[in-house]
């Protein structure tokens, strides 16, 4: 099995947060769909971002404030599973409940194995 990284993007939830039943139904799906990659063994680790960060760049090291980008390119969170291939990883992402969003991205990226 490999690990694979599904970063989530875009999936604005500020419209079901106005209503605290929509906004519960939706994150029943989210704890439904890790729960069932915790059963299967899939699971690694699964958290949401904050929405604010900072950036450091370049060999100045110089830091700023960020992101700032449009709300349905900024990373919200982020899931590492285990699966056997890069398609298997592909039909678990389709399962993630930020596709309920016209906007809703997952991105999906093998872990590079790294030898010593």
């Amino acid at each position: 099995m490999k690990e694979y990284l599904f970063l989530f993007r875009g999936g604005d939830g500020s419209t079901l947060q106005k209503s605290s039943e929509a906004w519960q139904a939706h994150m029943q799906k989210w704890m439904s769909w890790m729960g069932g990659l915790a059963e299967q063994g899939s699971l690694v680790s699964a958290q949401p971002l904050n929405t604010d960060g900072k950036q450091i760049m370049g060999t100045k090291k110089l830091v700023t404030d960020g992101p700032f980008m449009e709300g349905k390119e900024m990373v919200g969170g982020y899931l590492m599973c285990k699966a056997s291939s890069y398609d298997d990883a592909v039909e678990i992402a389709k399962g993630c409940p930020i596709l309920d969003f016209e906007d809703g991205k997952v991105e999906v990226r093998q872990i590079q194995e790294m030898t010593m």
